[in-house]
């Protein structure tokens, strides 16, 4: 199911985006990207639609992904 990320606190938001990029663990190339940096980017994917925040009843947990990802 697809959370609304408008409906959560900024806090809320922020504490889920930087544990995705936390898990994420992935590679910008050769240039090292700042945390604020990685958090920003995910962040204005989600306010162009590019990624969604998901709700999986399966696992209970929240998930970032592309929005071509999402098949609900």
């Amino acid at each position: 199911m697809m959370i609304p990320w408008q409906d959560l606190p900024p806090e809320t938001l922020d504490n889920l985006i930087e544990s995705f990029v936390l898990r994420e663990g992935t590679d910008y190339g050769e240039q090292e990207r700042s945390m604020e940096q990685k958090v920003a980017d995910v962040k204005r994917q989600l306010q162009s639609g590019e990624a969604v925040l998901v709700w999986s009843e399966l696992h209970e947990t929240v998930n970032i992904m592309a929005r071509g990802q999402f098949r609900g």
